[in-house]
């Protein structure tokens, strides 16, 4: 991104400020050819700014879809008549609290968050869980029929989707993505989750990384596959012809979830991103061949999903320094915490 916030300094020169509008002018404007792009707001940093300079900074650059992991108050305050989209999360730690047969945590949540603030801020998903462990697996889908008795209750169910994310860590057999299916240990519990998106006509949420893809096997992953760049198809499915591994990733969810039953439920991607530290392919170009090639990708479909846009979110908004981890985990933000972009890029 070009200069997508302007801190007050009382010694700008003319040019430079001139400078400055302009390039936050231009980023507004090309923003608005990306609707179908929302940003993640991570918070696991200890330097991060206030939640109320965070939602200036959402609206200087026209982020329309916000992700936030959990209701944090400060958060849902600053969103208040922004006419920023949320995705709402309910955290893992929260799961079997929401999984009994006791309905207060789970209409607690959707009343004390979702309802209370229907009028000012603009509810899209509740995403039970994030890529959730085995060992919690069994929770998800008690948890959503709960919440979603919530949302039906309140009335707010043709508005507000209730789904949860997941990752390609669940599947088996990716390539071809045609071959893919879920893991037979997940398989118990994504097929009647799939069911119940099917029903509700809920997304399923899928975090897609090449990046993470790309990192545990180079030498059997091209980087320019990896990263929108290829020239020419470089993976082959039947009549399928794939150029890009975020399109193959995606698609061998889409195939998993058709073969659980689930033909007409449509996949949103809840995270996608690249590093620019901790490792030798986490670098600034990298990750900024990788978004602007995120950003123009997703307006379309993928071989298998002609149909496009795919709505997609960037992980994430901020690098987080107290994020656990590898160290890449904590360079994925398109701000440093001073609000200050790291990188071009290109939403036109």
């Amino acid at each position: 991104m070009a200069m997508c916030y302007l801190e007050r300094k009382s010694r700008l020169s003319t040019a430079s400020l001139m400078a400055l509008l302009l390039g936050l002018l231009m980023v507004t404007a090309l923003f608005r050819g990306a609707q179908s792009i929302g940003v993640c707001y991570g918070m696991l940093g200890n330097n991060l700014p206030p939640s109320n300079e965070v939602v200036d900074l959402f609206k200087a650059n026209n982020i329309q879809m916000v992700r936030l992991y959990d209701p944090n108050r400060d958060a849902l305050q600053a969103l208040k008549g922004s006419n920023i989209e949320v995705m709402l999360g309910v955290p893992n730690s929260d799961l079997q609290r929401f999984a009994g047969g006791d309905l207060t945590p789970a209409f607690n949540f959707v009343y004390g968050n979702v309802v209370d603030n229907r009028d000012t801020i603009k509810f899209k998903y509740i995403v039970v869980g994030n890529e959730v462990s085995l060992e919690d697996f069994k929770y998800v889908l008690p948890a959503m029929r709960n919440v979603q008795r919530a949302v039906e209750q309140a009335g707010l169910q043709n508005l507000v989707k209730v789904t949860t994310a997941t990752y390609s860590g669940v599947l088996d057999n990716t390539f071809p993505p045609s071959n893919s299916v879920f893991r037979a240990e997940y398989l118990q519990y994504m097929q009647p989750i799939i069911g119940f998106l099917a029903e509700k006509g809920s997304p399923l949420c899928a975090n897609i990384y090449p990046y993470f893809s790309y990192s545990g096997n180079p030498a059997s992953i091209r980087l320019d596959y990896a990263l929108f760049t290829a020239q020419s198809d470089v993976a082959e499915d039947g009549q399928l012809r794939y150029r890009n591994l975020f399109d193959a990733l995606l698609d061998s969810m889409y195939a998993a979830v058709e073969k659980a039953g689930g033909g007409s439920v449509k996949i949103v991607v809840s995270e996608s991103g690249w590093p620019n530290a901790g490792e030798s392919a986490a670098t600034t170009p990298n990750a900024q061949t990788y978004l602007n090639g995120l950003i123009q990708h997703v307006k379309g479909g993928t071989p298998r999903r002609p149909n496009g846009p795919i709505e997609t979110y960037i992980f994430a908004m901020f690098d987080e320094n107290t994020k656990p981890g590898a160290e890449t985990e904590r360079h994925f933000g398109l701000f440093s915490p001073n609000k200050q972009p790291k990188y071009q890029i290109n939403f036109n």
